[in-house]
């Protein structure tokens, strides 16, 4: 099956992930048990998703001039990333500072850092583009640079895929640019005022064609107008570290939609790669290659996939 290519325009941070059994209230100290500086950022992230995942990938984005710029360049570079549009920016790399609680729920304050320096016209993006069929976008972005990658992926035929994260209301002019929103149940709710996923699911077809829900331990939910809402649920795994899972699915749906995989194996490739990264610690750490999702789909669902 070819490798799709896909263009991910987004941030790249250094992740700050701090383990402890619960989260603090306001002005308590607790106990942390361990601290993992590893890659991150949403754009980071789903770019080395779809690398692991089979897929042909070029990201667009800035790290700083500092060492942890050099540092997540090189996890990039080694998980076979283009990096040739991330350009070295003065100051420091962006950071995410990420509490890990027993349950492996997490609470994430991201400091933008070189991301924020991504503006429109946005540099390197329409190279990026070419002999791409998806872009992927997010919103730890200014969002200037997310409507231009958005407008310059139409105007190529370029389908475009958004995570709305992290959560906020969106201008209609980026709404009427994509054509496949992936929230997960929480930013879907902030989305529709919903909070039952599958119906904040059917609410926002209303702004665009195609919506898939992420939910967790309970897969994820995928509507399309005109088509009967589609569920698939998540395998049964003991999750240590749910960061980066939702841009590890979306990385790995990419690549499904890249190879042309119906609704279903698609949704089914997407969840496996998602349970499977819940099981390790760290975000770009955590991310499973090919074979693990080819052998996990067919363990966990009896099915056989290329």
């Amino acid at each position: 099956m070819p490798s799709p290519r896909v263009c991910v325009l987004g941030s790249a941070n250094m992740d700050l992930v701090v383990f402890a059994d619960r989260a603090p209230a306001r002005g308590e100290t607790v106990a942390g048990r361990s601290l993992l500086t590893v890659p991150g950022g949403k754009g980071a992230n789903q770019a080395i998703a779809v690398a692991r995942a089979g897929g042909d990938v070029r990201m667009v984005g800035a790290v700083g001039t500092d060492v942890w710029g050099d540092q997540v360049l090189a996890v990039l570079q080694a998980a076979g990333v283009d990096v040739s549009a991330v350009r070295r920016v003065d100051g420091p790399t962006g950071t995410a500072h990420v509490l890990v609680d027993a349950s492996g729920d997490n609470s994430i304050v991201v400091v933008p850092g070189a991301n924020g320096a991504v503006h429109d016209p946005v540099p390197g993006l329409d190279a990026a583009l070419d002999g791409a069929g998806i872009l992927l976008l997010q919103l730890e972005l200014p969002l200037d640079a997310v409507l231009a990658g958005a407008r310059a992926a139409r105007q190529r035929g370029v389908r475009v895929v958004l995570t709305p994260a992290p959560a906020r209301a969106l201008p209609a002019e980026l709404l009427e640019l994509v054509d496949l929103l992936v929230p997960n149940e929480s930013e879907a709710a902030v989305l529709t005022g919903c909070g039952d996923p599958e119906a904040a699911a059917a609410a926002l077809l209303d702004a665009v064609p195609e919506v898939v829900v992420t939910m967790g331990a309970r897969g994820a939910v995928w509507r399309r107008r005109g088509a009967d809402p589609l569920h698939v649920p998540a395998p049964q795994v003991t999750a240590v570290d749910t960061t980066a899972a939702g841009d590890t699915f979306v990385g790995a749906l990419a690549v499904a939609l890249g190879e042309n995989r119906p609704p279903r194996a698609a949704l089914t490739w997407a969840v496996a790669a998602a349970a499977l990264s819940v099981q390790k610690r760290g975000a770009s750490t955590s991310m499973p290659s090919r074979a693990e999702i080819v052998a996990f789909v067919r363990d966990a669902f009896g099915h056989e996939v290329c």
